[in-house]
């Protein structure tokens, strides 16, 4: 029997050293797994999400499940404290890093714009780019100009000319959009009004309460303005993440996600090659290889927007790619520029 209490005693010492270290008697427990487990996080997840809220001292550590702001200042929390430990090229450190921003990924896409989207094109925003088509003809290119309550005011379509005899007045037509930060959409529409001789020429096209949601975004995309070299590759298996010193053509980053960029580059360029793309994002070396999906030539400027589909980047680049994308030390920084702004 004194064997036994002795063994329980420590045990129960031992829960007691377990509870104290990871969080102690104040953090709810409980509530934290409960909630964890209603939101779809295994039981390994929450360990690492509870030592994230211990370590970061929330004050309601159940709010990393919804708030991405919370888990923003965690994870900036996590990675100023890899650096001051000489951490962050630990692998340890950036596979925890990689969850972190799995979970960060996950809060962001149970977010209502994200999971509902639009059902009606009366919710279409003036200048959202469009694609149109009809059968017969090629594919044009258009934007909102307004959303009127009895019909959408589209620019004039750009693209190869109409067929001979057919004209755009009572066409019926497809529409095709990428909502941003949503999904992509079609719906079919008619033209009621051709506004050719305008100076301003533009098409009225019916409105649609049918909206078909398709190509659901998988990562998070951000703007980014800065300037890079891309360089052609054989083949897609070249692709690495070194960053190259020599050679490559001038380019400037539009957007980037874990998934691929978009890049501007001079002239004309063709769909379907693999590319490797550099730049330096807030002085890290961010390199991202992957195949050219899409092309926009802007005939104006002499300029093509390459929309790239890149291969998945390596775990640290992961992390270098997604600390911008989330602007994990973005509120910092605009406080740093404005306190430098003032002093000044």
């Amino acid at each position: 029997m004194w064997i036994a209490l002795a063994i329980f005693a420590v045990l129960f010492g031992l829960l007691l050293v377990y509870i104290q270290r990871n969080g102690g008697f104040g953090f709810p427990w409980v509530q934290f797994y409960v909630r964890g487990k209603e939101h779809g996080f295994r039981f390994r997840e929450l360990n690492l999400l509870r030592r994230v809220a211990v370590e970061n001292r929330l004050k309601n550590p159940t709010s990393l499940f919804w708030s991405e702001r919370t888990l923003d200042r965690c994870i900036r929390g996590t990675i100023i404290s890899f650096r001051a430990n000489d951490k962050s090229e630990d692998e340890a450190s950036i596979q925890f890093l990689n969850k972190l921003f799995d979970f960060r990924k996950r809060v962001e896409f149970n977010l209502p714009k994200y999971r509902l989207g639009i059902q009606s094109s009366r919710s279409m925003d003036a200048q959202q780019p469009i694609k149109i088509t009809f059968p017969g003809g090629g594919v044009y290119t258009s934007k909102i100009v307004e959303n009127m309550r009895k019909y959408l005011a589209v620019a004039y379509p750009r693209g190869k000319p109409l067929p001979f005899g057919v004209s755009w007045q009572g066409q019926k037509i497809s529409v095709y959009f990428w909502r941003p930060d949503d999904a992509g959409y079609y719906f079919e529409s008619r033209v009621i009004g051709d506004y050719m001789d305008r100076n301003y020429p533009i098409l009225h096209i019916t409105h649609s309460d049918q909206l078909v949601r398709t190509q659901k975004r998988s990562s998070v995309r951000a703007q980014i303005d800065t300037a890079g070299q891309i360089f052609p590759l054989r083949s897609i298996q070249q692709a690495d993440e070194a960053y190259e010193t020599t050679g490559g053509f001038r380019c400037k980053m539009v957007d980037i996600s874990e998934d691929g960029a978009a890049v501007i580059v001079g002239g004309r360029a063709k769909p379907g090659l693999p590319v490797k793309i550099q730049t330096e994002i807030d002085e890290e070396q961010v390199v991202i290889s992957g195949v050219i999906k899409g092309v926009n030539f802007r005939q104006n400027k002499n300029v093509s927007v390459l929309h790239i589909e890149a291969v998945p980047p390596g775990p640290q680049m992961k992390n270098k790619i997604l600390t911008y994308v989330y602007g994990i030390f973005a509120e910092s920084k605009r406080r740093s520029l404005l306190s430098r702004t003032a002093t000044g």
